[in-house]
């Protein structure tokens, strides 16, 4: 697989931040001064993907809402130097093919979270954003204030494992005209997506074109899964987070199967699962208001926690006077 670039000139709305080596696009909704919200994005999948209006929704909700683009994908840093995994390496986990790892991609989004002057943010992921979020929460516990973890998984390879006609989906070669990108992403989508809210193809070709314009990476999608397939099972550094946590999951999610949104919540204490019914693998629309709910009540239980704790600390120095 090689790179083609496609883009075209950034959006009013996109800035740059450069973290390390890697230079992350992003977008902010909202007023700077409400609660900072993170979404992380899952495999080959552009901040995009968080809809417009979904991100609209969350900020009129308020929220702070930030999104952004992975290495390797849409207008961030492509890793052009790093060598592409084989379709052996992906099959085989052969960590010789990971040029880095989910970890690597946690401390992005962290530095991200640095670089906006944002100390700790709701923290929402999805599919591969869902294991960067949890590595987040773990890695860097100050900043998560909440997570949120939408059709992930743990790293346990015996949970969460896709249906097996999906598996040459994740290995195919990934086309790189504009028309043959459009048709893939569609398809894609109606593989995966949800078949009781199935996406209407106008937004699907508009979603699909917005993505080709800002830019297609099929090399940076096979090192993104590179590092998907070589991570560790992250089951015991779960049991480390201790902010509140909503795992949410489709029961009729094909690429992610629902143990691993079962098991995401068994491992991180008090987490509570949110199993949608008719749900797959996407966010269709019709769902978005009951998505979004769960995010705001996971914020909310966050809120309390801080309240409880504030109010424990000034008992306590009032019982010291």
């Amino acid at each position: 697989m090689t790179d083609t670039d496609t883009s075209t000139s950034t959006s009013s709305g996109e800035q740059f931040a450069q973290i390390g080596a890697v230079r992350l696009c992003y977008e902010t909704f909202g007023e700077k001064a409400l609660p900072p919200l993170l979404l992380v994005m899952g495999l080959s999948s552009q901040m995009v993907l968080w809809e417009d209006e979904f991100c609209e929704k969350l900020a009129s909700r308020g929220f702070w809402v930030i999104r952004f683009d992975n290495r390797d994908v849409g207008r961030s840093t492509i890793m052009r130097d790093s060598p592409v995994p084989t379709r052996l390496q992906l099959a085989l986990r052969d960590r010789r093919g990971a040029s880095y790892s989910l970890a690597d991609m946690a401390a992005d989004a962290a530095g991200l979270l640095g670089h906006l002057g944002v100390e700790a943010a709701h923290v929402v992921g999805a599919s591969m954003g869902g294991m960067i979020a949890q590595l987040i929460a773990i890695n860097d516990p100050n900043r998560v204030l909440s997570l949120v973890s939408i059709m992930s998984s743990t790293g346990n390879r015996r949970v969460g494992n896709p249906n097996a006609a999906l598996l040459p989906l994740l290995l195919r070669r990934r086309p790189r005209d504009r028309e043959e990108y459009i048709r893939d992403f569609i398809a894609t989508f109606r593989a995966i997506g949800s078949r009781r809210h199935p996406p209407g193809e106008d937004r699907l070709r508009a979603v699909a074109e917005r993505c080709y314009e800002r830019g297609v990476h099929p090399a940076g999608a096979a090192r993104q899964l590179a590092a998907i397939v070589t991570a560790e099972d992250r089951t015991p550094l779960l049991a480390r987070i201790s902010v509140p946590t909503t795992v949410i999951h489709g029961d009729s999610d094909r690429l992610v199967s629902p143990s691993g949104g079962r098991a995401s919540a068994s491992a991180i204490p008090g987490a509570s699962l949110v199993m949608i019914p008719g749900m797959a693998h996407d966010l269709p629309p019709a769902l978005w208001d009951r998505v979004i709910d769960e995010i705001v009540l996971c914020a909310e239980r966050a809120r309390e926690a801080m309240t409880a704790r504030a109010d424990s600390n000034q008992l306590q120095k009032e019982d010291v006077r």
